[in-house]
């Protein structure tokens, strides 16, 4: 459409936005710079409410104060709920003007998982709002791109292809890969340990050797990649992952350099057992599939979040143990009564078998003989069921509220990837 002034207005819920058509045009949320090139008002009506062809004005009926909120995160990069309006209307009006939750900050993500899955709902379609899968997608990733340009954008593509293995077929095909090298090396890392490997390790040394090089080779350019398109290199070496992975991947350098040197690893004394204690750490590895399996994902999330659940259930288990390792101790060896049961001669001693009576396990290497320990014993077990009980209550709830806010994250990025491949 051939616009007769230079100045449009948006106007949106009664709140009047005046731009240049230059700005239009450019606008970052394509729904309005469509509007630039229609060619009849038909079309224009299509994407707004009304028009005023003498004002040159666009009506937009939606939320007025949503749309400031969105305004700012064009201007600031930081996209949060307006106070006291719901989340799912939010999230609406998001969708109607081209953007994804993935544009929230991660608090207001958070919020608006918790909410869908309060009401018992994966996603909301832009159907439901009026916008076609194509609007919303090129939409999103439109204001994506003019907020990141040139090297950073490059820098977050590879960021997400790396730490977010369904962002993408390409990041998906570096995870199949990642697990594919963690599961080679967790493989010879428990050969190593049977009787047997000296043995076939001296025959196939070559071949040993080659797969250990790939493998170390793989984590090391995976982890310095990693920690280059970090968004915060410091928040990166503090992550445990992160750590395990330098931990578990310099013993081998170590013995390399070593080796060149002439210095065998028996000739090296205690810090031969270091190195050797830190290849062990290579099991931690298996922590990575985490990445890629919900289950994993969601006992980590659950871990994190009921810390104060988990130091509450230890205390309870320390309480106990002290109490019931000292009557124990007393009653089985320290009070002369003529039976004096060896197994408890001290309260250390007592504690292991008040520890595996309290989880039930009772492996029955260690019991009561007298009268009282065995009261002692049934009381023990008893109390050991309520204590443990109590806040594993909390820690299921918390684990079915996590399960529930990664499935439905897991449920937008498939849906993310299946438009990709659309495409």
């Amino acid at each position: 459409m051939k616009f007769g002034k230079s100045i449009c207005v948006l106007n949106v819920g009664g709140t009047r936005y005046a731009f240049t058509r230059e700005v239009i045009k450019d606008f970052p949320l394509r729904r309005v710079s469509r509007l630039h090139a229609c060619a009849t008002e038909k079309e224009v009506l299509e994407l707004c409410d009304d028009y005023d062809r003498d004002q040159n004005e666009f009506f937009f009926d939606r939320h007025s104060q949503v749309f400031m909120f969105i305004m700012l995160y064009l201007r600031s990069g930081k996209l949060r709920f307006v106070p006291g309006v719901c989340e799912l209307s939010f999230y609406t009006e998001m969708l109607y003007w081209g953007l994804e939750s993935v544009h929230l900050d991660s608090c207001c993500q958070k919020r608006l998982d918790d909410r869908m899955s309060e009401i018992g709902i994966d996603t909301i379609s832009e159907m439901d709002v009026g916008v076609s899968g194509d609007d919303s997608q090129s939409s999103g990733e439109q204001v994506h791109d003019n907020a990141l340009t040139g090297r950073a954008k490059w820098l977050e593509k590879m960021r997400k292809t790396f730490e977010e293995p369904n962002s993408s077929i390409l990041a998906q095909l570096l995870a199949s890969v990642s697990v594919i090298f963690v599961l080679v090396s967790m493989i010879m890392l428990c050969a190593s340990t049977l009787p047997d490997w000296d043995t076939a390790k001296r025959n196939i040394v070559e071949e040993q050797r080659t797969v250990e090089a790939v493998c170390i080779g793989w984590f090391t350019a995976e982890c310095t990649i990693r920690f280059l398109v970090a968004r915060s290199k410091c928040e990166f070496l503090r992550q445990p992952l992160n750590i395990i992975d330098v931990i578990a991947i310099t013993p081998y350098y170590v013995t390399m350099a070593l080796a060149q040197a002439g210095v065998p690893d028996a000739g090296l004394g205690v810090a031969g057992v270091v190195l050797r204690v830190l290849r062990m750490m290579r099991v931690f590895w298996l922590m990575k599939l985490a990445r890629h399996f919900l289950g994993l994902q969601t006992l980590g999330l659950t871990l994190t979040r009921c810390y104060r659940e988990m130091v509450m259930l230890m205390v309870f288990v320390f309480v106990a143990m002290a109490i019931y390792s000292a009557l124990a101790q007393l009653l089985e060896h320290g009070m002369d009564l003529g039976i004096q049961n060896p197994d408890f001669a001290s309260i250390p001693a007592s504690a292991w078998w008040v520890i595996i009576s309290m989880t039930t396990v009772g492996y029955g290497d260690v019991y009561p003989v007298t009268v009282g320990g065995r009261v002692l014993g049934g009381m023990c077990v008893v109390s050991g069921i309520v204590l443990l009980a109590l806040p594993i209550t909390f820690i299921y709830h918390s684990f079915v509220q996590c399960y529930q806010e990664l499935k439905l994250r897991s449920a937008r990025y498939a849906r993310n990837l299946s438009v990709e491949l659309l495409q």
